[in-house]
């Protein structure tokens, strides 16, 4: 794939995060993979204003390809997604709602079928100081199974083939943080269990629909 469509990919993802809230400032970034090298917003973007002239190159090892700026300060986490767990594209955010949960919960329970895009339940990785490799390590271990994960008192990671698809499911997570949130509000939220899960997984095969994947171990 050409680096360009990429790298328009990657731009055009960012300026949607923080038009849509998800980031605030240079709160955030996003890559996505081509074969052998990552396109990857460089770090202090502001984020509503990336374009894909800004976005640079790295490799796989981080070093830098292409590009005037240094990529994002948590290059380390994007690189360990695409090694240790396949991803085609990642985000990271500071959604307020995900933001909001992480600092007090351990997970997110499900509590929407809709959660099963997302692998489940949604695990809260440990803090560590941003742009470590704790971050990376604690934050990749989060994931397993997953495609998305909070990262306790920080914000958001969340996986896709590309840039479109992570954002896509960036959304979804801060969407089943409110709904969290909001039920948590009024009184103790119901959550679906396997069997209840597995019946939403039978239902999605009997009517040939798409987009939802069992419950993670």
């Amino acid at each position: 794939m050409r680096l360009e469509i990429v790298r328009e990919r990657v731009a055009a993802a960012a300026r949607r995060l923080a038009e849509e809230g998800l980031v605030l400032g240079s709160a955030g970034n996003v890559s996505e993979r081509a074969g052998e090298l990552v396109a990857v917003t460089p770090t202090g973007a502001m984020l509503e204003r990336v374009m894909a002239d800004d976005v640079v190159i790295v490799d796989l090892e981080g070093t830098l390809v292409e590009g005037a700026q240094a990529a994002t300060s948590e290059i380390e986490l994007h690189l360990g997604a695409y090694r240790r767990h396949g991803a085609g594209a990642v985000v990271h955010a500071h959604p307020p709602f995900g933001t909001a949960l992480s600092c007090v919960l351990d997970e997110v329970p499900v509590v929407h079928y809709g959660m099963l895009a997302l692998g489940g339940s949604v695990r809260v990785a440990p803090y560590a100081t941003f742009g470590t490799p704790e971050l990376a390590t604690v934050t990749l271990d989060a994931l397993e199974g997953r495609a998305a994960a909070l990262m306790a008192n920080h914000g958001a990671i969340t996986l896709g083939a590309d840039a479109d698809a992570a954002t896509e499911t960036a959304r979804l997570l801060e969407w089943a943080c409110a709904v969290y949130w909001r039920a948590a509000s009024l009184g103790t939220p119901r959550t679906l269990d396997d069997g209840q899960l597995q019946d939403v997984l039978d239902a999605v095969a009997a009517r040939s629909y798409g987009g939802l994947q069992g419950p993670a171990r």
